[in-house]
Parts: structure tokens; C-alpha cells; sequence
């Protein structure tokens, strides 16, 4: 919803994330979040697994609200069953510890080859963890499709 100044009310509300981020994964699988994304995360988070073998991590409530959306998708329809079962199988609930850190199950550290360098990306409403090479070579693969776009994307955006 758009506010009288014409901002996005979610982004206001300090809802939103953005930036890129680098730190490092620990040898009991815990990865610091990025300082600011810690209270939005601080009440609990889902980490589960993302596009492009990345990680998505939600606040709860914004988790809730993407299960949510999925309860009307037809079961008839087998690709939706599909990503249904993939995306919430590996989901994981967390709370970060007094640190900031989050422990990622061997599981989704797996699917998302993560090693010790990591690269957490704001994406919104939800947070990305790529491992760090991934994450590059998603970047150069990309990067210029996105500086030529010359078509809309996403309606209403440029």
C-alpha cells in the first residue's frame, strides 16, 4: 500500500531487505545475519530452499503469508505439487541466537553447496544465502540482461 508520500508502507515499516552481504558460514553450520536484518529476524525465521539452488530465509510472519498463497493452488496440478513438496520439506524454523546467528541444517547447506564463504542478499521480503561463488557467477551471468532490459518485468516498474 502506498502511503500519502508515496513510499511503500512495507518499506517504511523496516520490513523490507535489501543490500549484500558477506559473511562466513562456522563450523557448526551458523551464519551470522547481517546486523540489519536482525530484529526483523529476531522473533524467528524460516530458512528453506530458494531458485537458482540459493536459500530463501523469512521473517515467521512473512513465511506465513507465502504458505498461505500456496493453500490455493491446485493439487491437481502436478508442478505446483511439486514445488509445494520441495519448498516446504526443507524448510527449517530458527531463532537467531543472542548473536545474530542462525543455524542452516546440513541438509539445506547441502542443496545450496554452501561452504564457508557465503553472500546474504536483501531481496525484499525475504533474505538470500548464496554461496559465494554461486552467487558471483549468478551475477555475471545476469548483470548485463539486466542493465540492457528494455521491457517491463514487472508491471509498473520502469
Amino acid at each position: 500500500m502506498n502511503g500519502p508520500d508515496g513510499a511503500v508502507e512495507w518499506m517504511r515499516e523496516g520490513t523490507v531487505f535489501l543490500g549484500t552481504h558477506t559473511p562466513r558460514l562456522d563450523d557448526k553450520g551458523r551464519l551470522f545475519m547481517p546486523a540489519k536484518f536482525r530484529d526483523r529476524l529476531a522473533g524467528g525465521l524460516v530458512v528453506t530452499r530458494g531458485q537458482e539452488r540459493c536459500l530463501y530465509v523469512y521473517p515467521m510472519d512473512e513465511f506465513a503469508v507465502v504458505a498461505e498463497s500456496m493453500r490455493g493452488a491446485p493439487l491437481t496440478h502436478k508442478a505446483s505439487r511439486d514445488f509445494q513438496r520441495m519448498f516446504l520439506s526443507g524448510a527449517s524454523d530458527e531463532i537467531p541466537d543472542k548473536q545474530g546467528r542462525v543455524t542452516i541444517p546440513t541438509n539445506l547447506r547441502e542443496y545450496a553447496g554452501l561452504t564457508r564463504e557465503c553472500t546474504v542478499i536483501g531481496a525484499g521480503t525475504r533474505v538470500e544465502v548464496w554461496d559465494t561463488v554461486a552467487w558471483n557467477t549468478y551475477l555475471a551471468s545476469t548483470e548485463q540482461a539486466f542493465a540492457d532490459q528494455s521491457e517491463e518485468v514487472i508491471p509498473g516498474l520502469l
